[in-house]
């Protein structure tokens, strides 16, 4: 009688971690961050609008300021103001991102290859804030450059600093900051409400209306609630010396984190259990 020969189970293949699914996940987000058009135009108005506002301050208003206005303005402020547009053109950045795959139907696909949805909005925040962070730290300190370097000759040494002196490059870079975490509001209202029009009119709400109701109050409702509100919050990111009464760059940027966590909470809380 023959002894039948042993065989050995084959090995089975090692299953993938998972941070390699998350990573495949990352690139798979990036390249469709990549290939909407939308993307392109977004990223390229946010930079344009930072640049040219700062040149355009440089050289047509700080002319018109006397010696005690150029005393008392903030030069980081100033260089910024194309941060009115930009807010704008990174919000609506990140609400499309998720979107305009509800727009198109390509969500269906997204969810069908990867089931597990909050690892789709997960990458999709990660893209986005490592995009919206390049893109806005780098216009801000553009900007300033490109506004100190094309102030004029008299301008007075408040308003004349350099890059390198203390404080600028933090509030530049705050900017670019706030930018990043508006495109992630974005993100996580269009994941709420899954409407491009509505989140984006959301958004816009949540940033100018606050600011509108709350100065129709008195001064010392203003004075208590004014630093709270996501606008005022943001500015704080980006200003030399905290204002009078209002919050300084760490709590700024505390305060309008937790907006933009509480609307990342309700797009995980959507996509999870809502179907798509």
């Amino acid at each position: 009688m023959t002894t039948p020969a042993f065989i050995s189970p084959l090995p089975r293949p090692a299953s993938r971690g998972a941070l390699s699914g998350f990573n495949d996940q990352l690139r798979s987000e990036l390249c469709k961050l990549r290939s909407v058009r939308s993307t392109l135009w977004t990223l390229l108005g946010a930079v344009t609008s930072n640049v040219a506002i700062g040149a355009l301050v440089g050289v047509f208003l700080v002319s018109r300021l006397s010696a005690a206005q150029q005393q008392g303005a903030d030069p980081v402020r100033l260089s910024l103001i194309g941060l009115h547009l930009s807010q704008i053109a990174l919000g609506t950045l990140g609400v499309l991102a998720i979107t305009s795959e509800y727009g198109t139907g390509m969500i269906r696909a997204t969810l069908a290859a990867t089931p597990r949805r909050r690892t789709v909005l997960a990458a999709k925040a990660v893209v986005l804030a490592g995009v919206g962070l390049a893109a806005g730290v780098l216009s801000c300190v553009a900007a300033y450059l490109v506004f100190h370097a094309a102030l004029p000759a008299d301008t007075s040494s408040a308003l004349s600093r350099s890059l390198t002196s203390p404080g600028v490059l933090r509030a530049a870079v705050g900017g670019g900051v706030y930018l990043t975490f508006l495109g992630l509001l974005g993100l996580g209202l269009g994941a709420a409400l899954r409407s491009s029009a509505g989140a984006i009119a959301t958004l816009l709400g949540l940033l100018f209306v606050p600011v509108i109701l709350v100065g129709m109050l008195p001064d010392t409702w203003q004075t208590t609630l004014g630093p709270y509100l996501p606008m005022n919050a943001a500015d704080a990111l980006y200003l030399l010396h905290p204002e009078p009464h209002g919050l300084s760059a760490a709590a700024g940027l505390g305060v309008f984190s937790l907006y933009t966590a509480l609307a990342l909470a309700a797009g995980f809380t959507v996509i999870h259990h809502r179907d798509s």
